[in-house]
């Protein structure tokens, strides 16, 4: 068998002891959950045999130490594992149904790892597991890779998990399938922005020149009746290949990108469509904290206004209500749609009426021109 049959047939086996143990976890938190279990516990039964089934010896100082310190005056990391003895992942271990979206245990976690020079790290309940590339050069919330919950679809996480095997730690490919993620969140999000309710003007242009018998007017007008999509995968293969340079950061000097031209009800008043958000808070007509809500194929899906004018879905922020929407859908679906925010999100308006944010706009639009609304 060559080496790259016997790897295979490595993974294979270490999936399969995964998602055995993952099976006792999950059987684990449907009986004792209810009753509660204590961080310790959870670090007995939920986490350690996880980590036995990825390789890892916990019995062994070179593979794993428990209250870890880079220093003496540091406070322990609850798990360092090494690879020729050098810390390559930190684990933060809190009780079963710990609210992890508390920010102080990510940040706790980072400030860690930070000092430590350790790229990933993982907080986790025993129950859901959240992987974090604490060398990403981004706000907090886009350091996390993946979330999985066990009791949700043991396979996913154990799809997700092994990626923490030893074996796949020394492979690095982790770091090559973040790569792949960083490249498609970017071209993602730039491409829900062209294919916006209002088509990006260079997107129109370029259209137009490849179809002279067709006016500027016409091409716009026919891709916002159109319902584009595009299938970015949600979790990037191993096996596709990537780029040279992949995840890396702009070089120096590089030329920035253009800021595509106002567009939108509001751009004859001179407001850029970034900009309407923040002036409909500054107007009175919407709250930082307000809540967006969307139905989608039988779901019902909610986001929040957050102080800067950006909105919040699932913990992750996005520039615009178009780009949240979009993601709301895709959470659904699984694929790519370009929405239209305005009329996807409903809001509740001063006098408590659910209304489409599109009907704030107007509002907007009507006071700023001096008309009643």
């Amino acid at each position: 068998m060559d080496a790259g049959g016997m790897s295979h047939k490595c993974r294979d086996i270490r999936m399969n002891e995964l998602l055995e143990s993952l099976h006792k976890v999950k059987q684990r938190i449907e009986r004792y959950g209810s009753k509660g279990i204590n961080e310790q516990d959870t670090k007995a039964t939920l986490l350690q045999p996880v980590l036995r089934s990825l390789g890892w010896d916990v019995e062994d100082l070179e593979d794993v130490q428990r209250e870890y310190k880079i220093r003496k005056q540091d406070k322990p990391v609850d798990y360092s594992l090494f690879l020729l003895r050098t810390p390559c992942l930190f684990v933060e271990a809190k009780a079963l149904g710990e609210n992890l979206d508390d920010r102080k245990w990510a940040n706790q976690i980072m400030g860690y790892a930070g000092v430590a020079g350790v790229g990933w790290v993982v907080l986790t309940d025993g129950n859901e597991y959240r992987l974090y590339n604490s060398h990403a050069t981004v706000p907090i919330e886009e350091k996390l890779f993946r979330t999985v919950r066990v009791v949700d679809d043991a396979a996913a996480a154990a799809e997700t998990l092994l990626l923490l095997s030893k074996r796949r730690m020394q492979e690095n490919e982790i770091n090559v399938l973040w790569k792949a993620h960083f490249v498609d969140r970017q071209v993602q999000a730039a491409v829900r922005e062209l294919f916006a309710a209002t088509p990006d003007a260079a997107i129109v242009r370029l259209l137009a020149k490849k179809l002279p018998s067709l006016s500027p007017k016409d091409v716009r007008t026919s891709l916002q009746r159109a319902s584009i999509t595009f299938d970015f995968p949600i979790r990037p293969s191993f096996n596709r290949a990537l780029p040279a340079g992949a995840g890396e950061r702009p070089r120096k000097g590089a030329r920035p990108a253009r800021k595509p031209a106002a567009k939108g009800p509001l751009a004859r008043l001179g407001i850029r469509r970034s900009e309407v958000i923040s002036l409909l808070m500054q107007r009175g007509f919407l709250e930082a904290g307000s809540e967006l809500a969307a139905d989608y194929q039988g779901k019902s899906l909610t986001a929040k206004i957050i102080a800067d004018g950006k909105v919040e879905f699932r913990g992750a922020k996005y520039a615009s209500v178009s780009a949240a929407g979009a993601a709301a859908k895709q959470s659904v679906s699984g694929q790519f749609a370009a929405t239209d925010g305005w009329s996807f999100w409903r809001v509740r308006d001063v006098a408590g009426q659910l209304v489409p944010i599109s009907t704030l706009r107007q509002r907007l639009k009507a006071q700023l021109a001096g008309k009643p609304a």
